[in-house]
């Protein structure tokens, strides 16, 4: 399935004349226990959750732009992670239950303004996350049908070719089914409900010395079965 630009968004064409806007990002940190590791975090006992503006979202093959207000240091990140799109709208799902309610998966890319992300936003890390053109998705969406176990994929991020991230999606502390089941208890997840289930360890962050995104970067996020999710990075 296509991911297209509509006049109100992101949206996922399905093939039926009806394309599913993709209305909300909701994220998870630190599901990988290597990456809380490396960035000296404990490793957590419930879901880190934070959003995403779906004004960030954005398609494979368009840039990323590093705005004006994250130009006085460097600190834009990359995170490779599985994207999950919530097709039929759930509440208070059991896990067992939980991937009926899947559209299907894609490649996602969790850009993090690190300092406004630790240091700008009171602690909070949505703004650092939010910044347009800060979640490409792509480079489609593969129907839940065709992935039939979630977390049996390898995940690798590369960065000029770099391999920076190489992980299995069986590493994650909380799973697929799991997440979608906690987020929806006491909580609507609607038709096109986009959620993010974390990075593995190898972010620039973590690095010594840390490296970070630069002008002209190309950045490749690879999901086994569903493609290379391909991004420039650019300076506004």
């Amino acid at each position: 399935m296509n991911l297209v630009r509509t006049d109100h968004g992101v949206a996922v064409d399905t093939g039926a004349g009806d394309p599913v806007l993709l209305r909300y990002v909701l994220a998870i940190g630190r599901n990988y226990a290597e990456h809380a590791k490396e960035l000296g975090n404990a490793v957590p006992d419930r879901p880190v959750v934070f959003t995403k503006s779906p004004f960030s979202l954005g398609l494979s093959g368009e840039e990323i732009i590093i705005p004006r207000i994250c130009q006085d240091q460097e600190q834009v990140d990359y995170e490779a992670e599985l994207a999950v799109v919530i097709g039929t709208s759930v509440r208070d799902v059991p896990i067992a239950a939980a991937l009926s309610h899947v559209l299907g998966y894609c490649c996602a890319n969790d850009v993090s303004a690190r300092w406004w992300q630790k240091s700008g936003s009171g602690g909070q890390w949505c703004r650092g996350k939010s910044f347009d053109t800060f979640c490409p998705l792509g480079p489609t969406v593969v129907p839940a049908s065709e992935v039939p176990d979630p977390q049996s994929l390898r995940i690798r991020c590369r960065v000029n070719g770099e391999t920076r991230q190489d992980a299995t999606t069986r590493s994650m502390i909380f799973s697929v089914a799991a997440l979608i089941s906690e987020l929806s208890q006491g909580m609507t997840l609607g038709r096109g409900t986009v959620v993010l289930t974390g990075t593995p360890a190898g972010v620039g962050t973590g690095m010594t010395p840390p490296v970070f995104l630069r002008h002209g970067d190309r950045v490749e996020v690879e999901i086994e079965h569903l493609g290379v999710l391909s991004s420039r990075v650019t300076v506004e």
